[in-house]
């Protein structure tokens, strides 16, 4: 291949990855792999009208508590504006054009939260805001949004106790912590999951199961669905379906040795999960917290209730498979022939696995460097390279599958055949050795081909003519043959030889980085600026 089709091959090849990796594998959700559930199900009732709610959980917007570098440092600037240019992709490329009529977050929008100084508070709301397309106040002009608070925003017990402002900031941004609203024909019941097993006493603990108890006592005149952050009591080692990539988490409670406050839980406790069930009889649960999807049924007294603990959002908590959740809510009576579980449906929609998209970018690199580097410098096109390479493939293939046939045709070369006839006038072929000749053994094989003999004059005229082709393949430069050995070289020719492959190498690395750089910044930066 000649250097300037190489190189437009490859460029060629960098653009149509960089538009895959940078904008295309966030169209593949909403175009072939998500839908909503309502649509998909056979079971739910064509005639049943439904409202549709998009679930994001754990956000949790990178900042100086992730990685514990410096607040202004270059390396966590880089950090954070990958980790959020991909959820500003996944949510502006994935999930709006579902056309969602509510988004719901599960709490975690911010790392550190409880440990955020007001000024960072507002700088990271601030990102999330554009992240997520949301206006000044947290909210949108054409959809519901709601909110539930995170371990991460607002702390657990102890923090609490330590940082009293936590809850008045967040409760500022994003609204109370508990709190109720219908969808369509479902009540949702948002519970400060960070609260509820703390010292009841406290005012914060008291607040939360005080609206819970109002929850119980009013008329259920619609089914329940409980949002929590932290996901609700689990025994160890439940199974969490097929949808897990992680090891399962147990549950485990630390508390400070002074106060005996919680500041950490994976679940919420036992007893605190029953009463929550007890009391609220939700149909469905939804949770965040623990970064990877799980779904299991609990089993209290009135029946059982599904679970749905969603992955993160953000491809750097941990999870290489980020996601979100798609439900459809009723938003009319349904037919007695429905059941109750056709008013809420759901559909889990994974994002793309920004891990493996840069891993492919380093496989295409090293390819290139050892095309550039490699690739022969015979001036045939590359057309012609792929057939000659086409070709040799299908000699080996030949040569392997008839070599036992070509063995018996040199067999039946070295006899010949004289017919005989019998007393009754039958005639018959009797196979005989044919006599050594007085040729050397390559001058048999080219002139002797079973009875036929080659003269002397022809064998010699032959052999001439198989020289002169011989000499004539090897001269010609056409065609590319991978087993052709390469001449031996003096040390300075080698060194001259290393030198021009090197000098061939960097300049079809740069023709090519000034070609898809440029494509990739304007990529990157195309929707980080236009929102």
């Amino acid at each position: 291949m000649k250097q300037l089709e190489l190189t437009v091959l490859l460029c060629i090849a960098w653009a149509l990855v960089l538009l895959y990796g940078e904008m295309f594998a966030y169209w593949v959700p909403s175009l072939f792999t998500c839908s909503w559930p309502h649509l998909r199900s056979s079971s739910s009732n064509s005639t049943v009208d439904y409202l549709k709610v998009a679930v994001i959980a754990d956000p949790q917007l990178m900042d100086k508590t992730s990685l514990h570098l410096p607040p202004e440092s270059l390396a966590l600037q880089i950090a954070e504006l990958y980790t959020d240019l991909y959820m500003q992709r996944a949510f502006f490329a994935s999930v709006l054009p579902l056309t969602p009529d509510v988004v719901l977050f599960l709490g975690d929008y911010f790392d550190g939260g409880p440990y955020l100084t007001d000024e960072e508070w507002k700088k990271s709301f601030s990102r999330f805001r554009h992240i997520f397309g949301l206006n000044e106040q947290g909210k949108y002009t054409e959809m519901q949004v709601y909110y539930i608070p995170g371990n991460h925003d607002i702390g657990y017990e102890y923090n609490h106790a330590q940082r009293p402002e936590v809850i008045r900031r967040y409760e500022e941004t994003f609204g109370i912590r508990n709190y109720r609203f219908a969808i369509g024909k479902v009540d949702f019941i948002a519970v400060d999951s960070q609260t509820v097993d703390g010292h009841p006493k406290k005012h914060l603990v008291s607040k939360t199961w005080e609206f819970v108890k109002n929850v119980s006592v009013d008329d259920e005149a619609h089914q329940r669905v409980l949002l929590t952050h932290i996901p609700l009591y689990r025994p160890d080692d439940t199974y969490c379906g097929p949808h897990r990539n992680s090891p399962i988490i147990n549950q485990r409670v630390s508390r400070t040795s002074s106060d005996n406050d919680i500041w950490y839980q994976n679940y919420v406790s036992e007893d605190s999960s029953k009463s929550l069930m007890d009391m609220i009889k939700p149909k469905l649960i939804l949770s965040g917290h623990d970064h990877d999807q799980c779904t299991i049924t609990h089993q209290p007294k009135f029946g059982p209730i599904k679970e749905h603990t969603l992955g993160t959002i953000s491809w750097q908590q941990g999870n290489l498979y980020p996601s979100f959740m798609l439900l459809s809510v009723s938003n009319s009576t349904l037919p007695n022939s429905s059941t109750p579980e056709d008013s809420l449906l759901t559909h889990l929609c994974f994002l793309p696995m920004q891990t493996h998209i840069y891993i492919g970018y380093a496989v295409l690199f090293i390819l290139t460097l050892l095309a550039a580097l490699l690739w022969p410098t015979s001036s045939t096109s590359f057309w012609h390279q792929c057939w000659s390479l086409v070709g040799y493939s299908k000699q080996l293939i030949s040569s392997a599958l008839f070599s036992g046939d070509t063995k018996e045709k040199d067999e039946d070369a070295n006899y010949e055949y004289e017919m005989m006839w019998d007393a009754e006038g039958s005639m018959h072929l009797v196979k005989k050795p044919l006599n050594a000749s007085v040729v050397n053994s390559t001058e048999r094989s080219l002139g002797e081909r079973g009875n036929a003999v080659m003269r002397p004059t022809a064998r010699k005229h032959a052999s001439q003519e198989g020289d002169v082709s011989v000499n004539m393949d090897m001269a010609s430069g056409n065609g590319f043959d991978p087993m052709a050995r390469i001449p031996s070289r003096t040390g300075r020719s080698k060194t001259i030889f290393i030198i021009q492959r090197l000098l061939r190498m960097v300049r079809m690395i740069t023709v090519i980085a000034a070609v898809n750089v440029p494509i990739y910044v304007m990529l990157l930066y195309k929707d980080w600026i236009d929102k």
